[in-house]
């Protein structure tokens, strides 16, 4: 696997609260290890969740006996969740905050996930599939029927998230298990770039680029392009 990750402030915002991880080399019992991480809060409090978060997980696996992929990043986001709720409780200005989390880790031909908020992973082939579901409150709105997916980019509402590191205890956590094929590819990505670039457009220009480092490179544009009203981070992997 090789993988390669950008975050880049936009063109709208004054600070990038994005903070992404990109190992093709083992970290602990891991053998490689992807994250992308959105923080919110007040002006440094989102930046210091997002950072604190990930640096936190790599610092556990890194330590961890486990070597199931699955039960090491469950604990890990845990470990991390109750440490950013400490921090936050030790100065006014990072009251509140926390961050969303999509990780993953390629092993034995299997993709295994993570993810809480809507920070997503996408799997590439000729076809482009979301694997992670959001933890948004327009996605419930859609579980539910009371909005169609199409307005949902549109929503005032679409920021508004449901689930958060940082927030409560414990932290709810979804799993994924994807088997992969040769030439598969890997998106992991904070919501600056999928709330300005289409799925299909995401797709083709992964396709059409000539390495994950061009694609990587031609999402932040591509998003910056359509508004660029976010930070925008990318993780893209080739298996």
């Amino acid at each position: 696997m090789k993988a390669y990750s950008i975050t880049d402030i936009g063109r709208q915002r004054s600070m990038n609260q994005d903070f992404v991880y990109a190992s093709d080399q083992p970290v602990g019992n891991l053998k490689n290890l992807l994250i992308v991480a959105d923080g919110m809060g007040g002006h440094n409090a989102g930046d210091l969740a997002s950072r604190y978060t990930v640096e936190l997980m790599v610092d556990y696996i890194e330590k961890a006996q486990e070597e199931r992929p699955i039960p090491l990043l469950g604990n890990a986001i845990h470990h991390a969740n109750e440490l950013v709720m400490e921090k936050a409780r030790t100065a006014k200005e990072y009251e509140g905050m926390g961050t969303t989390l999509v990780a993953a880790t390629i092993k034995d031909e299997y993709l295994y996930v993570a993810n809480v908020g809507d920070s997503r992973l996408y799997l590439i082939d000729q076809e482009i599939e979301q694997i992670t579901r959001d933890h948004s409150l327009v996605e419930e709105m859609i579980r539910v029927g009371e909005l169609q997916r199409k307005d949902a980019r549109s929503h005032p509402d679409r920021n508004v998230i449901t689930r958060a590191v940082g927030v409560r205890v414990p932290v709810r956590v979804d799993f994924f298990d994807v088997k992969l094929e040769k030439g598969d590819k890997v998106l992991l990505c904070s919501d600056g770039l999928t709330n300005m670039v289409e799925d299909e457009d995401i797709l083709q220009i992964v396709r059409k680029s000539d390495s994950i480092k061009e694609a990587a490179n031609r999402l932040v544009t591509e998003a910056n392009r359509n508004g660029g009203k976010d930070n925008i981070s990318v993780v893209l992997a080739e298996y």
